[in-house]
C-alpha cells in the first residue's frame, strides 16, 4: 500500500515529522516497507529557458536551442519536439544527468554533425506521466535555473507499507490516517458526508439473480450521472496516482482510482450508452467470454459472478471491468456502481482467471460494508465537480448485511495477555479513537467493533488493538524464573536425529537447501508417487501439483540451476518430509542430498595436484553412512543390498539395511533415465536416509557410560583371497567372514576385486583385509591358523567359492 506524505495530511492534522510518522506506523503494526522520494532522482533538472531556436543545417525536424540554465552560460541542445521555440521555459538534463523514462546517463554527443550539450525533457522522459508529444512548456514566470521537482512540489515523500490479510481497514489512507490518529500523532479530519441530490430516476435498473445457489453479490447500488464532460483529470490528482505507480487515464476512472487507495473503496463507471438495457448480476454461463479492460480476453463459468447487460457480460464483479462498456474521452452518460461481493468468491475467481487487481486485493479481504453507498455519494461528488453532468437517484439491489457483534471484554485481559497495566480511561480512548463502540460499566463493558474492522471476533483482538496502539514498548521485560534443577530433555529424538543428521552432512562439506513440498504430477510418477490422494486440490502452480514422494526430485533440479548459473559442483543436502499416502503414518521424515560434478568431500574442481574426479557412488555411500553414524545407528551391522529405487542407476547403486526388511538408507548414481527427464546434466549421485527407520533408542536405566572395551594385545591382520562366481555378492563375502569368530574377528575390508588373466571368464576374485583383536592372549601361529580355517570355510560354505592359490 503506497501513499504520499501530504495525501496523509488531507485525512490527518499533524505536525509530526516523517521520520515520527514512519516509526509510529512501523510501531502500530503497518510495517514500513520503503520510503522514496521522485525529487531525489529529479535533482539534477533545472527550469531552463529557451532564448534562441534556429533550424538544424542538416535535418528539417531538429531545431538548434540556445538555452539559459541560469547560471549565465547559454548551452546549446539539438532538439526534435514540436514545442519547442524561442521563449519556451522548460526543463533541462545537462551531460551526467540520469533520465529515469530514458534509463540513460547523458553526455556531450553530435546529432547530424551539430554538437548538443544535454536536452530538454518531456514528462514521460522524467516518468511523470505518458506524455511525450513534447518537451515540458512551463508558465513563462518559472524561476530558472530553480530546481523542478522542487518548484513542482514532486518533493513529497512516497511510503510504503506492509499489510497483513487481517487489516482490509487500511487499503485506504483514510484509514492509515485513523489508527494514526489513535496512537497520538495528531487529529483525523472528519469525512465529508457528501450527498449529491438525484433529480430523476435511474433509467437502468438492477438486479441479482442467483437462482438457488449461494449469492455471490450481497449489494449492488448504481446510480447515473448525464451529460458529463470527460477528458484528463486534475494535476492533483494525475500526481499522487503517478506516485503510486498508477497511470491516468481520464477523469472517470481516475476518480474510481482515487477512491480505491483514498477511501479504500473499488468502484466502477460503464458508458451508460453502451449498456443495453438492465444489469444483471449473476453467476457465469460455460462459455461465456469478457475482454477485460487490460487488453485480455477471459473465459469465465458457472463459479464466477458477472455483470451482464441484454447482449454480453460487461465485467467480471468486483475484480475488472469489460472494454465493451469501459469510459473514453467521449463518454457523455456514465453509469456508477458501488457493490459488495462475496469475499470468497472473488478470491476464487482471480486465483482461477490469474487476475491481480486493486479491487480484488481489497474485495477478497474485506470492505467496510456500511460504506457501499456513502461511497458512491463520494464518487458521485468528484464525478460531478470535476465532469460536471446531472446525477439521477440511486437504485440499490440486496441489502447491506449487518455486520454488528458485541463482545463482553474484561480490561483485566489486557495485563493478563500481555503484561500492560494501563489505566481504564486510557484503554477506552484507544478503542473509540479506533472507531469501536462502548458501554457499561465495572471491570467488564461490551463492545462493538466498527463495521471496517471484520478481523475483530474476540476479547483477544481487542487486547491487540489497545496493545498495538499503547506501544509494545510498554509491556514489562520479566525474567523467567532459575530452577535449581537440571531441566529434562526437551527434544524429542526424531528432532535430535534431524539436527544430527544435518550437521553431520553440513560437516561434509554440503549446503542445506529448503525445497517445495510440491513436484509436478510427472515428476511424481517418475519417483514412485502420483497417487491420486497426493494431487492438490488447489495447486499454487502446474508444476506443483502433487505432494513430493522424494526430496531428490527438488535437489536435483535446484542442482542444475546452479549449474546453469555457474556452478557446477554442488554438494545439496534437505532434511524434510515426504509423502506416500494421505494417512498420517504415510508421512516420513527423510535426510537426503546429492553430489553433482567433482564435488567430492575431499573438494571440487580444479587442483595444482590434479583435477578432481567426477564424483562416484561410493561418494554417496559415505554420506549416508557418515549421517546414520551420527544418528546413532550401527552402521558396522548394516548391509548392503542390490535393490535401491529404480530412479537409482541399477548397477551402481544399493540399499543398507538391518536385516533384509529393514531398509535405513538408499545411495547410488541417479539414473540417466531420470535425469533426462527432469532436464539435468549428470552424473550426479545421490541418497536417501529414512529417519524414521531407525529404531527407538531403549531407555537405558543408568546415565553411565558403559563398559570400554579395550585391549593391550597387538592386533594382526591377515589378507585372504576368493575366487568366487561373477554374481556373488561382496557383501556375502564379508558377512560370511565377519561370522566366522565374532570373538576374534573385529573387522573385515574388502580390498580388491580381480578379473582378467588367472582367473575364469565368469568368476572374479574379492580381497579381503581381516583384523584380529585377541583379548585373553596373544595370538600364536597355531591361533592364527586356525581362524584362518573358519573364515576360509565360512566364505566357502557362503559363496561356493575357493581361496585363490
Amino acid at each position: 500500500m503506497k501513499f504520499t506524505l501530504s495525501w496523509l495530511k488531507d485525512h490527518l492534522e499533524t505536525d509530526a515529522s516523517l521520520d515520527e510518522i514512519v516509526e509510529k506506523l512501523t510501531m502500530i503494526g503497518l510495517e514500513v516497507e520503503e520510503v522514496t522520494n521522485r525529487a531525489d532522482r529529479l535533482k539534477p533538472f533545472r527550469i531552463a529557458k529557451v532564448v534562441d531556436a534556429e533550424q538544424h543545417p542538416n535535418a528539417d525536424r531538429l531545431r538548434v536551442l540556445k538555452v539559459d540554465a541560469g547560471d549565465g552560460e547559454l548551452l546549446q541542445i539539438v532538439c526534435g519536439a514540436p514545442n519547442a521555440r524561442k521563449g519556451l521555459v522548460g526543463v533541462l538534463g545537462r551531460p551526467g544527468d540520469y533520465v529515469p523514462g530514458l534509463d540513460v546517463t547523458l553526455s556531450v554527443g553530435k546529432i547530424r554533425d551539430v554538437e548538443s550539450f544535454g536536452m530538454m525533457c518531456s514528462e514521460r522522459e522524467l516518468e511523470l506521466s505518458e506524455e511525450h508529444d513534447g518537451i515540458i512548456d512551463l508558465p513563462e514566470d518559472a524561476p530558472v535555473g530553480e530546481s523542478y521537482a522542487k518548484w513542482m512540489g514532486l518533493d513529497d515523500p512516497i511510503i510504503e507499507i506492509g499489510l497483513t490479510p487481517n487489516r482490509p481497514d487500511c487499503t485506504g489512507v483514510y484509514g492509515i490516517a485513523r489508527d494514526l490518529a489513535a496512537a497520538g500523532l495528531g487529529k483525523l479530519k472528519e469525512r465529508p458526508h457528501n450527498q449529491t441530490r438525484g433529480t430523476f430516476p435511474c433509467p437502468t435498473n438492477v438486479r441479482l439473480d442467483f437462482g438457488d445457489t449461494p449469492a455471490l453479490c450481497k449489494a449492488f447500488g448504481l446510480r447515473l450521472v448525464k451529460g458529463v464532460k470527460n477528458g484528463p483529470s486534475p494535476k492533483w490528482m494525475q500526481d499522487r496516482l503517478v506516485a503510486i505507480g498508477l497511470r491516468p487515464i481520464n477523469t472517470l476512472v481516475d476518480i474510481t482510482n482515487y477512491m480505491t487507495f483514498d477511501q479504500g473503496r473499488p468502484l466502477h463507471v460503464f458508458d451508460a450508452d453502451k449498456v443495453a438495457g438492465d444489469l444483471v448480476v449473476r453467476r457465469g454461463h460455460a462459455g461465456e467470454t469478457i475482454e477485460g479492460l487490460n487488453g485480455k480476453t477471459y473465459t469465465v463459468d458457472e463459479t464466477m459472478c458477472v455483470i451482464a447487460d441484454d447482449n454480453a457480460v460487461e465485467s467480471l464483479g468486483g475484480i475488472l471491468g469489460g472494454e465493451i462498456s469501459g469510459c473514453t474521452d467521449e463518454t457523455t452518460n456514465v453509469l456508477i456502481e458501488s457493490a459488495l461481493w462475496d469475499e470468497n468468491g472473488i478470491a476464487a475467481t482471480g486465483r482461477k482467471l490469474g487476475v491481480n487487481t486493486d479491487a480484488r486485493y481489497r474485495f477478497e479481504r474485506g470492505v467496510d460494508p456500511n460504506y457501499m453507498l456513502p461511497g458512491l455519494e463520494a464518487a458521485t461528488k468528484l464525478v460531478v465537480d470535476l465532469c460536471g453532468g446531472e446525477a439521477s437517484q440511486i437504485t440499490q439491489a440486496g441489502e447491506v448485511p449487518d455486520t454488528s457483534r458485541i463482545i463482553d471484554f474484561p480490561y483485566a485481559e489486557v495485563k493478563r495477555l500481555s503484561g500492560i497495566d494501563a489505566p481504564v480511561p486510557e484503554m477506552n480512548l484507544v478503542l473509540k479513537s479506533l472507531g469501536f463502540w462502548i458501554t457499561g460499566s465495572g471491570d467488564t463493558v461490551k463492545v462493538a467493533p466498527p463495521s471496517w474492522r471484520p478481523d475483530i471476533e474476540g476479547k483477544a483482538d481487542l487486547v491487540e488493538e489497545i496493545v498495538r496502539i499503547l506501544g509494545l514498548d510498554r509491556v514489562p521485560s520479566t525474567p523467567l524464573p532459575r530452577t535449581d534443577t537440571v531441566t529434562a530433555q526437551v527434544l524429542t529424538p526424531g528432532q535430535i536425529r534431524r539436527s544430527r543428521a544435518r550437521r553431520s552432512l553440513a560437516s561434509r562439506g554440503m549446503n542445506e537447501a529448503v525445497t517445495w513440498s510440491f513436484i509436478s504430477h510427472d515428476q511424481a510418477v517418475l519417483f514412485g508417487g502420483g497417487a491420486d490422494a497426493l494431487v492438490l486440490a488447489n495447486p499454487i502452480s502446474s508444476d506443483m501439483s502433487d505432494m513430493r514422494p522424494t526430496l531428490l526430485a527438488g535437489l536435483l533440479t535446484a542442482a542444475q540451476r546452479n549449474a546453469d548459473r555457474g556452478f557446477p559442483d554442488a554438494a545439496l543436502f534437505e532434511v524434510g518430509q515426504v509423502f506416500l499416502g494421505d494417512k498420517p503414518e504415510d508421512q516420513k521424515m527423510v535426510a537426503a542430498g546429492v553430489r553433482r560434478g567433482s564435488a567430492a568431500h575431499e573438494g571440487s574442481g580444479r587442483h595444482w595436484a590434479g583435477s578432481a574426479d567426477a564424483v562416484s557412488v561410493f561418494d554417496a555411500k559415505a554420506d549416508a553412512e557418515a549421517a546414520l553414524a551420527a544418528i546413532g545407528a550401527p552402521v558396522d551391522k548394516l548391509q548392503v543390498y542390490r535393490d535401491a529405487p529404480d530412479y537409482f542407476h541399477p548397477g551402481r547403486s544399493g540399499a543398507l539395511k538391518l536385516g533384509p526388511k529393514n531398509t535405513l538408507a538408499v545411495f547410488g548414481e541417479v539414473h540417466p533415465r531420470t535425469l533426462k527427464a527432469l532436464d539435468v546434466d549428470g552424473p550426479v549421485v545421490a541418497f536417501e536416509i529414512y529417519l524414521d527407520a531407525l529404531p527407538q533408542p531403549k531407555n537405558k536405566a543408568t546415565r553411565s557410560k558403559g563398559q570400554l572395551q579395550s585391549s593391550d594385545l597387538m592386533p594382526v591382520r591377515r589378507d585372504f583371497a576368493f575366487v568366487v562366481n561373477d554374481d556373488v555378492d561382496a557383501e556375502t563375502l564379508l558377512k560370511a567372514a565377519r561370522g566366522a569368530d565374532k570373538a576374534l574377528v573385529k573387522d573385515v575390508t574388502l580390498f580388491d576385486v580381480y578379473k582378467g588373466k588367472g582367473v575364469d571368464g565368469s568368476q572374479k576374485s574379492l580381497a579381503i583385509d581381516v583384523l584380529l583383536q585377541p583379548v585373553k592372549k596373544t595370538l600364536t601361529e597355531e591361533d592364527i591358523d586356525a581362524v584362518s580355517k573358519k573364515i576360509i570355510a565360512s566364505v566357502e560354505k557362503a559363496t561356493g567359492g575357493t581361496l585363490r592359490g
